[in-house]
């Protein structure tokens, strides 16, 4: 059975068409930029030293920001574009080692920094 070239024609437009336009460049564009962590403060707390306010500094903040704790959502405070804090628990901090800190916004996730428990 012979497939008809122009029953084939609208879906290649279509194909193409949308190739073109960058729909999945579009959307980050239209999102916004991801945001950038540039320090954090405290960069370290000794291990079984309780509940801390956590500040990060950087940019591309908004109200949707984020903060990932070791893999844990944390709501934040936005405080400005540029800086935001999070409450960590004791429990968060009860162990040493080093804890992955990134930022999920609606532009993306930023850098990831570690923050030290020693």
């Amino acid at each position: 059975m012979k497939s008809n070239p122009i029953l084939w024609l609208p879906l290649l437009l279509f194909c193409i068409l949308t190739a073109g336009c960058g729909y999945g460049s579009n959307y980050n564009h239209m999102q916004g930029t991801a945001p950038k962590i540039t320090q954090l403060s405290p960069q370290n707390v000794v291990a079984n030293s309780g509940a801390f306010p956590l500040t990060i500094e950087g940019s591309g903040f908004n109200a949707g920001s984020v903060v990932y704790w070791n893999m844990t959502a944390l709501p934040a405070t936005v405080d400005s574009s540029s800086q935001l804090t999070v409450a960590i628990s004791g429990a968060m901090v009860a162990n040493a080692g080093s804890v992955p800190v990134h930022v999920h916004t609606t532009g993306g996730n930023s850098n990831t920094m570690m923050f030290n428990i020693n």
